[in-house]
């Protein structure tokens, strides 16, 4: 059984707060104080969760380099009020960075809970050629 640390316990509420953050300052037409507060929840949290070092090592590696450069731009954008921009940017950061994460999401989200279409996308993106489509 893995054991949850306090400081990752603290890193999943500040990840949370984070995401939330995000959402309702997009709900709210891109008001650029929640986003703000949200990227830095975020942020925070990740280091919380996973640690600084790791932190550290995940977002300056050298083939990570253009997607930190544009996620880190981009929640540099937000916190100097172009929000709309910042979080174009920012998005395009973020699925350079996590796109290695995305195959293993799909396929957790399309066996745990069954949804065909989630499989299915599973499916092609990691290249198996057991899909019924």
């Amino acid at each position: 059984m893995i054991t949850i640390t306090e400081f990752q316990k603290i890193g999943v509420g500040l990840s949370g707060f984070g995401v939330f953050f995000v959402m309702f300052g997009v709900l709210l037409y891109f008001d650029s104080v929640l986003l703000a507060f949200g990227n830095i929840l975020f942020l925070s949290g990740l280091a919380f969760i996973i640690g600084f070092r790791r932190t550290a090592h995940f977002f300056f590696q050298k083939q990570k380099l253009r997607g930190t450069t544009f996620f880190l731009g981009g929640v540099a954008l937000v916190l100097l009020k172009w929000p709309r921009i910042g979080m174009l940017v920012e998005s395009y950061g973020f699925v350079v960075l996590f796109k290695s994460f995305f195959p293993m999401a799909f396929g957790f989200f399309g066996t745990a809970l069954n949804i065909p279409f989630l499989t299915t996308m599973y499916n092609k993106l990691s290249g198996s050629s057991s899909s019924m489509v």
